[in-house]
């Protein structure tokens, strides 16, 4: 009797917490599958999915839009046709379609092509979390989804998924909380080979725009593409991914300043704990040390001093590193754009690789004088100032105010010939910074609605590796 007591009293704890934090239902969609109401019918050509793509491994949930190896290639680069979407929105009897379209993104349908222009065709390397969009009676209607590796995408200029290809359904930033997610194999969709729920990531965007943007071929491992963000692979140069990649020294540093410097050298920023840290904690150590050599896309964890701000908007403790990874391609998530007062990104330093494939350029994110941000690797072009593009209608993170870069210069010189930058002496103790002024992707909650009325059919994922669930 007195254990069924205590087993009562511990199912009415935990029924007061999923009522206080609910599931988020999510919806799978596997890589080939049509949609059951989609703005552009499957069948047309507009854009087709590879499915041969496994979900790499990640180390949490939220991943920016500029991390080096988010996103992959292939040698087929025709895996979703912009022209032909946006000759279909421009169609003056889609004319009711597409001013659904265009409204999701916020944008009005006279800025369509313009907006495509922009648009950068991708195929994820993970499974990932987004707001979808179906087509029902002539409007625009939103649902969670979960869109399996292999599916090809557009991202903007901030690398966020904007349409799914194959249907063109407008897609929006996943508003929810990573950790508490259910998510329902449906309608043809069924779970699919490789999937695990400690894959499962949503994508937050760069703190800048983006003038390249650094994939892996998901055919070839070993050979990186550079698409220039606007292009549809016509100017794409390749990079040898293995090339090693020097860890920068970062102690001392800000943690949003150190994934910067870590994305320039086509490294992927990671962190320990549950929660992200805020941009201003102090970087005391990092796992591997500086001066270690990684691949491209390697992740290198970050410990940092102090308390950091978690998924849930809580704080924990000071943060412990693991062991590195033995093998394997994983991309990690990165931190917040810095505060307006946080130090600016550095452009290069002393110790660096002397030609890695970055991400993003010098420059402090987020400042109307600072250059965009690009990811030029070996043998690509420069990237030199447009003419000025007009900026890309608003997300949900803070929107970057410099414009893309979309010249071809001649290559830049080594990373070794840039000044070193000026860097902040480390602290001798532990420095509590209060939280970024700009909030992170995950701290809002979840602005779905409570799933009271019927369970999820799918598979449920309570709490990812790396988000703190609320309880």
């Amino acid at each position: 009797m007195h254990r069924i007591a205590v087993l009562a009293i511990f199912s009415l704890l935990l029924s007061g917490c999923e009522r206080g934090n609910p599931l988020t239902v999510v919806k799978a969609v596997a890589a080939g599958v049509p949609s059951l109401a989609p703005f552009f019918e499957e069948n047309s050509g507009l854009g087709r999915d590879t499915t041969t793509v496994r979900s790499q491994p990640v180390q949490a949930s939220l991943q920016q839009g500029d991390t080096p190896g988010l996103y992959g290639g292939s040698e087929q680069p025709t895996v979703c046709d912009v022209a032909k979407l946006k000759r279909f929105l421009t169609d003056p009897r889609n004319h009711k379609k597409a001013q659904a379209w265009a409204g999701v993104l916020n944008i009005g349908t006279d800025e369509i092509p313009e907006y495509l222009n922009r648009l950068t065709p991708v195929l994820l390397r993970h499974d990932t979390l987004v707001k979808n969009h179906d087509y029902k009676k002539e409007k625009a209607v939103p649902y969670n989804s979960l869109l399996q590796a292999g599916i090809s995408i557009l991202v903007d200029e901030q690398g966020l998924p904007a349409v799914k290809c194959s249907c063109g359904n407008p897609l929006r930033p996943f508003e929810g909380d990573t950790g508490r997610i259910s998510v329902q194999f449906e309608d043809g969709n069924k779970k699919w080979a490789g999937y695990e729920r400690k894959s499962v990531l949503a994508v937050k965007p760069a703190p800048r725009k983006l003038a390249r943007i650094a994939l892996v071929d998901v055919q070839e491992p070993a050979r990186g593409i550079d698409r220039p963000v606007g292009s549809t692979g016509e100017k794409d140069t390749t990079f040898d991914t293995k090339k090693r990649r020097t860890v920068p020294d970062l102690a001392g540093t800000t943690f949003a300043r150190a994934s910067r410097e870590l994305i320039d050298a086509g490294l992927a920023p990671g962190y320990a704990g549950q929660g992200v840290p805020s941009d201003g904690a102090r970087v005391t150590a990092t796992d591997p040390p500086a001066g270690a050599e990684l691949p491209f896309g390697q992740y290198v964890m970050v410990t940092v001093a102090g308390g950091g701000s978690s998924t849930s908007g809580e704080e924990s403790g000071p943060t412990t590193t693991p062991p590195p990874p033995s093998s394997g391609l994983r991309t990690p998530p990165t931190s917040t754009p810095p505060k307006s007062g946080s130090p600016g990104s550095s452009g290069g330093r002393p110790g660096k690789s002397s030609s890695p494939p970055p991400s993003s350029s010098s420059g402090r994110p987020g400042g109307s004088s600072s250059p965009p941000s690009s990811s030029t690797a070996p043998g690509s072009p420069s990237p030199g100032k447009s003419s000025g593009p007009p900026s890309p209608p608003p997300s949900t993170g803070a929107p970057a105010s410099g414009a893309p870069v979309t010249s071809s210069a001649p290559p830049p010189p080594p990373a070794t010939t840039s000044a070193p930058a000026t860097r902040e002496p480390p602290s001798s103790a532990p420095v509590t910074t209060r939280p970024a002024t700009s909030p992170a992707a995950t701290s809002e909650p979840a602005t779905t609605e409570p799933v009271t009325t019927e369970p999820a059919t799918g598979e449920p994922v309570t709490e990812g590796p790396s988000t703190t669930v609320a309880a």
